[in-house]
């Protein structure tokens, strides 16, 4: 089938089963040569065919509300419902979004791309449909890694206290990003080797009704016996004593099971879970085999031997670094224990964990408890490093502020993908930790200006005893500088000059050095000197070298890539003022207060303003009498 030929989900309606298995076919063919040259979320998309495609043919969309949790599982739903001659600009500027969006399609009912939203989002939808006396459908679909989220559990008690008319559809395929883990992971393990319980259950009702009734007692003893079924075929009936009918589990590539589990479902009162096993990346064989979580979003690939298209950078990763860095610093501090949320693979911490499997700790899609455990490790005397990815670090904000930053704990926040990611888009900027760590008393916060500085950052914050401590890295890989052998502590709060100057003062941190420095040596071949400064502690501030610059009476530029509400600049700003600073000039660049979405990098920078031509102007205003007619034009 011609999958560019589909507007709508309501062809599927009058297709045989036949027909669906090659549609699944089609799909998967699509999205393995298409995902080839754009990357993506292959594993999970190729895992969810025949269940996206049931729940098109069984509930009417978008009046029936199909919400995915994560999202990264939308691309078969996006198919379906008109968008396949998109997919060659997936993930890339201004063109395909990876995750549901609700201005592509009024088929995308919630966006997301961080778990374990699905259920809530749910619970409201299905309030607003009640109180207007409607008749629709809800139905969210959670993994099972997302499962582990807390606020998953929130939802999953308040729908079945609620009693609430749902079908939710728990998709299976053991893995989140990476393995899951933990005690639901178990049990869901022991609920696929339990088999169809329901139909048992049905089978014992059936015979229990050929029994000839004596008075009440019979009838009390065949619950019983019924209620005891529940717990020796399927463990602990975890979900049905939360209130909700449990099914399953099913085949999730069977079509035919699946509709007619998803049939009953609709008619059963009250929250419907349905459990339905899938395989992860089903029909490209690489992803079928990966078991760490390679094939759950790539870059292009190589269809015919599942070679990944690599970076051609020799520079190690940012990730691998700061991991790499802190297992050489536990091999001679058994204080030092690693955790993560879900993100072992990502945050490239395998090696530590193979090195000390005592000292580490991947406690799944639990943000909030990563992050205060990390707390409780500190209050006896360990030092915890807690790798969390910026985007997720905002799940955890009120157990930084309460249980870490509050009890003034030595706490080594690694904040992975700090700034913009590109590709994953919105949800996954990184560029709001510098405003919301700022504030925050006790808090030093710091990002290094290449691999080399990033080495010693790591070792400055686990020889820091002070409070809790946050290291700031990109995505992607360093600058290929040259390493030292020796790792050594930085002086907190310390800034270093990159360029002297007298005309203005550029200062910036990170990803943004380059930039700056590009501008400067154009604005130098105009007569513009300009200093710019590797302000690398973000909080504490230099304010020895501040006091310097500020006397000397030059204009100051600041430029992150961060949000500028609350960011870096405002930190000078704030010193300007308060040390009566007042005339001074003072010019900020950075995140502009909108949501950034997705695309390359550099497009996207070029799209906000925040580059090296955009320095060179800002610098020009500030000092108009050097800008004048005379000088060429940059």
């Amino acid at each position: 089938m011609d999958l560019h030929t589909i507007t709508s989900p309501s062809f599927l309606k009058e297709l045989n089963n036949e027909q669906l298995v090659e549609l699944s076919e089609d799909i998967r063919r699509f999205l393995i040569e298409n995902l080839s040259k754009t990357g993506g979320h292959i594993g999970p998309n190729l895992g969810v065919v025949e269940l996206t495609i049931a729940l098109h043919r069984v509930f009417d969309s978008p009046s029936d509300k199909l919400i995915w949790d994560v999202g990264h599982q939308s691309y078969v739903h996006k198919i379906l419902t008109g968008r396949a001659s998109q997919f060659d600009t997936l993930r890339q500027f201004k063109g395909l979004c990876g995750f549901p969006k609700r201005n592509e399609s009024d088929h995308d009912v919630w966006e997301t791309g961080h778990s374990s939203t699905s259920l809530s989002a749910a619970m409201g939808m299905a309030a607003a449909r009640d109180i207007k006396k409607a008749k629709n459908h809800v139905i969210p679909i959670i993994g099972d890694g997302a499962l582990t989220g807390g606020m998953a559990l929130e939802a999953l008690n308040h729908i079945g206290h609620a009693n609430t008319d749902m079908v939710v559809i728990l998709n299976d395929n053991e893995m989140s990003i990476a393995p899951n883990v933990g005690a639901l992971h178990s049990m869901l393990g022991r609920m696929r080797t339990a088999g169809k319980y329901n139909k048992v259950k049905d089978d014992l009702e059936y015979l229990l009704k050929k029994v000839p009734a004596v008075g009440g007692k019979l009838a009390s003893t065949a619950e019983r016996v019924k209620d005891s079924l529940k717990y020796l075929l399927v463990s602990g009936m975890f979900f049905e004593e939360l209130g909700f009918t449990y099914l399953g589990p099913i085949d999730g590539h069977d079509l035919e099971e699946l509709e007619d589990n998803l049939q009953y479902a609709k008619k059963v009162g009250g929250p419907v879970l349905l459990h339905v096993v899938t395989k992860k990346g089903k029909g490209f064989l690489p992803a079928e085999q990966d078991k760490i979580g390679t094939w759950h979003g790539t870059g292009p690939y190589k269809i015919d031997t599942g070679d990944l298209v690599k970076s051609s950078s020799k520079a190690p990763s940012w990730s691998g670094l700061i991991a790499e860095t802190v297992r050489k610093l536990a091999r001679t501090d058994e204080r030092i224990v690693a955790i993560t949320p879900a993100m072992p693979v990502g945050s490239k911490l395998e090696g530590f964990a193979s090195e000390f499997p005592n000292r580490f700790y991947d406690v799944g899609i639990a943000e909030q408890h990563a992050t205060t455990m990390s707390a409780g490790l500190a209050t006896q005397d360990m030092k915890p490093f807690l790798a969390i990815y910026s985007t997720f670090l905002q799940r955890a904000y009120d157990q930084v502020v309460h249980d870490i930053c509050r009890q003034n704990l030595n706490v080594f926040i690694g904040i992975d993908r700090s700034g913009l990611v590109g590709a994953d888009g919105e949800t996954h900027q990184g560029v709001f930790d510098v405003a919301f760590l700022r504030n925050l008393p006790n808090m030093v916060v710091m990002m290094p200006k290449d691999e080399n500085e990033g080495q010693h950052m790591v070792k400055t914050a686990i020889d820091y005893n002070g409070g809790p401590i946050a290291l700031r890295y990109p995505r992607g890989n360093g600058l290929g500088v040259e390493m030292d052998d020796e790792l050594k502590a930085l002086k907190i709060g310390s800034w270093e000059v990159l360029r002297e100057g007298s005309d203005a003062a550029i200062l910036t941190f990170g990803t943004t050095i380059p930039m700056a420095m590009d501008a400067a040596e154009k604005l130098a071949e105009n007569g513009i000197n300009s200093e710019v400064v590797n302000a690398r502690f973000i909080k504490p501030l230099d304010e020895e070298m501040l006091h310097g610059i500020f006397k000397r009476n030059i204009p100051v530029l600041t430029v992150e890539e961060a949000i500028l509400q609350g960011g870096f600049g405002s930190a000078v700003l704030e010193f300007a003022h308060e040390n009566g600073y007042h005339d001074a000039v003072i010019d900020r660049m950075g995140i502009p207060d909108q949501f950034i979405e997705h695309g390359d990098v550099a497009e996207l920078m070029d799209e906000i303003h925040l580059n090296s031509d955009q320095i060179i102007s800002t610098v020009k205003s500030q000092i108009p009498e050097k800008s004048q007619a005379g000088y060429k034009a940059l």
